[in-house]
Formats: structure tokens, C-alpha cells, sequence
């Protein structure tokens, strides 16, 4: 039993190493305010979607709040065979809205993965230099283009994350959700931090069209339902690093929808842990697999507290070190992604390792389902 807890403590402690790494590396990237840069980059915004009814009057209205020259920018939205309403509203508020430069394109499927067909059949027209993806349950925040186009003018970049939030309301299925993404885009920030940038979110992911078809796109992944932004971003950070950047400034923040139950959450987060075994990045399977442990360590050691093989003082202090990294991680997201107070939430702290242990291996081994379809 002795041996066991020993081999459990040092998962835990690779766990808080790498979590220590993350928040050096997270105040290692700096916070970039608005300039008065004049607008010169044309960008391309791409946003794939699937029955999106309920959404898409967010985002559209959005479009038309955008500080940016409405002749320097054009959105693409493809449509991957809805069956609600997702088109008439588009085509109305194009109607209404006829010198917002729009278009609407069914999706053709090449691959198994709808949302990067999406994605590629879109990239053939677009005629900006610039495609930037956001889903169609996005909010754009005015600033969005202006804050893209003041750090191409000042930085040589290729490809650039965006930071992305939860609008997450006061009950424990959203807060839960609230925290568990502070503590994913406190990891996508530390990442970029200490040189090991390995994750981003489609929801406000740049890049030049000419490095995307230099990397010959989503070659190579194209078979992986999920994963049209970390496996491009990896491509790229694999052939110059040096060109992807991440934008740390709240003027280029998009806030987007938690799930609204917990099956959804479920397989939500099932797709998202299902790439990572096919991560370019050795960083960042290494970081996946000590979460994993990390999280199921603390588990069983707790466990073993509650089946009297561990001291109270023991077990105190397991909780108080992975907690205190953690709530250090989420603590400076929220600094940056809300500027307002933070409570850690313990209630999410006790729910999340068992979740994330769960979600993890089940995705090893079943299929998942998303936007009426099953996934493996």
C-alpha cells in the first residue's frame, strides 16, 4: 500500500509541476491593449454550422456592431445539411442587411469530418489574406477585427488564437462548465508562455489562407472528427513556431454558450479528449496524460483516506496542493477573460476529477454523439 501511495504522489506532483509551468507561462504573454492602427487587413470569417436557429440571431446581430470597415471584411457561413430554420433566418437577415458582404454555401463532404470540410470548402473563396473561424453560437465583441488587425500591423505572424469565454449563468451546470474552461484557456495561454503552444479554439482561431494551403490544409487529420484547430495549430508551430502567436487582449474576446445539459457537456467534452491521442505535439500529450493521472491520483488518494489507508493531515495536504495550483491557473484567467472577482468553486473542484477521469476514458474506447451523429 505504501509503494502505491508513493506512485500516486508523484503523479500528483508531475501534475502541480506542469500546472506551475502553465501559470509562469501564462504571465509570460503579454496583455496587448487597443491601438488606433488604420485598418488595412481584409479577413475572411469563416463559420461552419448545423442547426443553429436558436443561435445564429446572436452572432448575426454581432456582425452589424463589428468597428471595422464593412469593405474589409466578408462572412462565409456553410451549412452542414440543417434541418431547422438555420437558412431562412440567414437569407432574411441578408436581405435586411445588403451591404454586409455574406454568403451562405452548403457543405460538401470529402472527409470524416464535417466541420473541416466545411472549413476547406469555404477557404476556396474566400478572397481575404486573413480566414479567421468562429461558430455560429459566438458573440463577436465590436473590437474583434480592429484588435486582429492592430497585431498583424505590429507583429510578423502566420497564425494567431484568439481568447474565447463562457456567458455562463448562475447555476452549477454553467459555473462548472465557467470553470473548467478558465482552467483550459489558462493552460491554451501557458502553453504559448513557455514555447509549447499545442492548443487554441475554433471559436477565434487566424491565420494567413497562404499558410493553410501550404500545410495542405487538414491533411493528415482529415479522418478525425474533431480537431480543425489544434492539429492545424500544431502543423503550423511544427514548421515555424516562431509565426503563431496568441492574442492576449480583451478587445479580441468572443463569448460563446455553455451546454445547456449535462449529456451534451458529456459528449461535448468526449470529442474534445477523443484528439488528443493523436496530438503532433509531445508537450501536449505528455500534459493530457498527466492530467489524467493527476486527476485519478487524487482520486484514489482520497479514496484511500475514506478507507482509513491515509492520514487526515495526509489526504489535507494532497487537496490543498492540487487545489491551490488550480485555483492559481483559473484565478488569472478570469483576471484577464472577466477583470472581476473569482470564488473558487469548490463544489466544481470536488465534481471535476472524477468527470475529466471519465471523460477520458471513455473516450478510449466508446463513441460519442454530437449534432445528431455518432463519432468515434
Amino acid at each position: 500500500m505504501e509503494a502505491l501511495i508513493i506512485i500516486l504522489e508523484i503523479y500528483l506532483l508531475l501534475y502541480v509541476i506542469y500546472i506551475v509551468r502553465l501559470i509562469a507561462g501564462f504571465s509570460k504573454v503579454s496583455e496587448v491593449t487597443l491601438k488606433s492602427s488604420q485598418p488595412s487587413t481584409f479577413f475572411s470569417v469563416i463559420v461552419p454550422f448545423r442547426n443553429e436557429a436558436d443561435n445564429l440571431p446572436t452572432l448575426l446581430d454581432s456582425i452589424k456592431t463589428l468597428d471595422y470597415p464593412i469593405d474589409l471584411f466578408e462572412f462565409i457561413l456553410v451549412d452542414d445539411s440543417s434541418s431547422d430554420d438555420s437558412q431562412t433566418l440567414i437569407y432574411r437577415w441578408r436581405m435586411e442587411n445588403g451591404s454586409y458582404n455574406l454568403t451562405l454555401l452548403e457543405n460538401v463532404k470529402i472527409s470524416g469530418s464535417p466541420k473541416k470540410d466545411a472549413i476547406l470548402r469555404a477557404s476556396m473563396i474566400a478572397t481575404g489574406d486573413w480566414i479567421i473561424t468562429t461558430d455560429a453560437d459566438c458573440k463577436l465583441p465590436p473590437t474583434w477585427l480592429r484588435a486582429f488587425n492592430d497585431y498583424i500591423a505590429t507583429n510578423e505572424v502566420e497564425m494567431i488564437a484568439g481568447p474565447v469565454t463562457y456567458s455562463a449563468k448562475y447555476n452549477f451546470l454553467e459555473q462548472f462548465q465557467r470553470a473548467d474552461f478558465l482552467s483550459l484557456q489558462g493552460a491554451t495561454i501557458g502553453s504559448f508562455g513557455i514555447g509549447q503552444a499545442f492548443m487554441c479554439n475554433g471559436a477565434n482561431l487566424a491565420y494567413k489562407k497562404e499558410l493553410f494551403n501550404r500545410l495542405d490544409g487538414f491533411k493528415g487529420n482529415d479522418l478525425r472528427a474533431t480537431g480543425d484547430d489544434v492539429f492545424l495549430l500544431q502543423k503550423a508551430v511544427a514548421e515555424d513556431a516562431s509565426q503563431v502567436h496568441y492574442l492576449k487582449s480583451k478587445a479580441a474576446i468572443v463569448t460563446t454558450k455553455p451546454e445547456n445539459s449535462w449529456t451534451n457537456l458529456f459528449n461535448q467534452r468526449v470529442r474534445w479528449a477523443s484528439k488528443t491521442n493523436s496530438y503532433q505535439s509531445e508537450f501536449g500529450e505528455n500534459l493530457a496524460l498527466l492530467v489524467l493521472g493527476g486527476n485519478l491520483a487524487f482520486i484514489i488518494l482520497v479514496s484511500l483516506f475514506f478507507g482509513g489507508h491515509l492520514s487526515g493531515i495526509h489526504v489535507v495536504g494532497v487537496v490543498v496542493v492540487k487545489l491551490a495550483v488550480d485555483w492559481i491557473l483559473m484565478y488569472k484567467s478570469n483576471s484577464f477573460l472577466y477583470s472581476g472577482k473569482f470564488f473558487f468553486p469548490i463544489g466544481s473542484s470536488i465534481v471535476y476529477p472524477l468527470f475529466s477521469v471519465v471523460v477520458a476514458m471513455y473516450s478510449m474506447v466508446f463513441r460519442y454523439e454530437w449534432k445528431g451523429r455518432s463519432y468515434r
